[in-house]
């Protein structure tokens, strides 16, 4: 919509007021919560750096739109809930955009859907191995100091893909095709330190030996007194995982897949469960531990198991761990291991708030950088909450980051600017707003133009 087109007229309805409505000559965006963000971001050159790592093949005396420029534009975009190139069609022309970008607001637009669909596809493999070190160093710089201890959490996401995507595959278990990312968090910051982009059929520990193996030696070659735990469920409790973290001398917590040796040494702790159960109506938490060696295992190793009787039934779970002490305090190491849900909602923020899975490019390749795109979006957001929660406000610390509506910004008409003055922002009063509305409800990207309303 244009200001020339756009509707004007005078109402009579209001008593003794006449109502004008009229176009107005000044820039509108509604996505001003950006701005600090960005400030934020040019302190850590969390963007800057990212950027710096791709391989740009072209002609520097022909570039309209650097690199830097374009991953900013979809990074604040996946920010602001437009997580679609498309979106970037009407986003290129808005005035808050184009400040991320290191841009006036008056300046020429951003680049295009075309542009950064080419942008996208034109990541090569070596930038997408840089990117893996750079999401590792972004997770130290965020220490003060060298940490005693960490703790990676592994785990596989579902991404469901709707087209002709490379390498999407039907996957039995989800019933559709997909791709099966590998993504590892740290249990200490809530930041994305690896993903990987794998075909819809994988195992999920499929590469994972291999990424602890690098995430691993780079660390220590920061930190080589750090003591490191590694934790994921039952698709990570495969001998090669055992055989890295044995190797790398790393301690781990693994799920384990229940059979029936494991079910007939953990027999007597459950009967112990439902029998008090039974006695005083409480629901029962029962552990044992013992040594187990599977058919496939070249030495036996430590198992945890834990029995539950309640009003819902009876509940058997096993871990498989090498943690110091599980031997005597089999409940505490189980509980150290559940802890890793709190990076399961890392995940979920990822894959809804933060919409990991809009893998819809055709190749492969560009589908992973996205998907490092995205990573990098919330890893901003999450270093942001987790610094604001230093400074006080602890319940920020962990929870759903969950994308709003910033509040709009208006940039008044340029004529009506004094001389040498810096264009000032008006924000709408955020008490005078609505809630927010979700994100299926809001239209899919701001307007270039805002109607005015002015009552005499």
């Amino acid at each position: 919509m244009s200001i020339s087109t756009a509707w004007q007229g005078v109402l009579q309805f209001l008593p003794g007021r006449t109502v004008v409505v009229e176009p107005s000559a000044g820039q509108l965006s509604s996505d001003a919560g950006l701005l600090p963000i960005r400030a934020f971001d040019e302190r850590w050159r969390m963007t800057r750096r990212f950027a710096d790592a791709l391989h740009d093949p072209r002609n520097p005396a022909t570039i309209d739109h650097s690199f830097l420029e374009m991953v900013r534009a979809r990074v604040f975009g996946i920010l602001a809930d437009y997580e679609d190139q498309n979106d970037h069609d009407v986003l290129r022309h808005d005035p808050v955009f184009k400040m991320l970008a290191n841009r006036a607001p008056d300046a020429d637009p951003l680049a295009s859907q075309p542009t950064l669909s080419r942008f996208e596809n034109a990541i090569d493999i070596p930038s997408l191995w840089r990117l893996r070190d750079v999401l590792i160093d972004q997770f130290m710089d965020t220490f003060a100091a060298a940490p005693t201890r960490l703790t990676f959490d592994f785990d596989a996401v579902d991404d469901a893909v709707h087209g002709q995507q490379q390498l999407a595959l039907f996957q039995g278990y989800y019933e559709q095709y997909q791709y099966y990312p590998l993504v590892v968090t740290s249990a200490d910051t809530d930041a994305f330190v690896g993903v990987m982009l794998r075909f819809g059929t994988a195992a999920a520990d499929l590469g994972a030996d291999e990424f602890l193996d690098h995430l691993v030696t780079q660390v220590r070659q920061r930190w080589p007194d750090v003591r490191i735990l590694i934790r994921g469920d039952a698709g990570f409790g495969t001998p090669r995982m055992y055989a890295v973290c044995e190797r790398l001398e790393l301690d781990y917590t693994f799920g384990l897949s229940t059979n029936p040796v494991l079910k007939q040494r953990s027999d007597a702790v459950l009967a112990e469960a439902v029998r008090q159960w039974e006695a005083t109506g409480e629901p029962q938490r029962r552990f044992t531990a013992f040594a187990y060696q599977a058919a496939s295992w070249p030495i036996a190793r430590w198992v945890v198991a834990k029995a539950e009787a309640h009003a819902e039934g009876v509940n058997r779970r096993f871990v498989v761990t090498n943690r110091p002490g599980a031997f005597l305090f089999p409940d505490a190491a189980y509980d150290e291991y559940v802890e890793r849900g709190e990076s399961e909602n890392r995940n979920k923020e990822f894959k809804c708030d933060m919409a990991m899975d809009r893998t819809s490019d055709h190749r492969f390749l560009a589908n992973y950088f996205r998907l490092y795109l995205h990573a990098l979006a919330l890893n901003l957001l999450v270093r942001l909450r987790r610094e604001i929660a230093a400074g006080g406000s602890r319940r920020l610390a962990h929870g759903s980051l969950g994308r709003r509506r910033p509040p709009p910004l208006f940039l008044p008409p340029p004529p009506r600017r004094p001389a040498g003055r810096r264009p000032p922002l008006h924000l709408a009063d955020a008490r005078h707003q609505g809630s927010g509305r979700s994100r299926d409800h809001h239209p899919p990207g701001p307007h270039p133009a805002r109607r005015q309303l002015a009552v005499s």
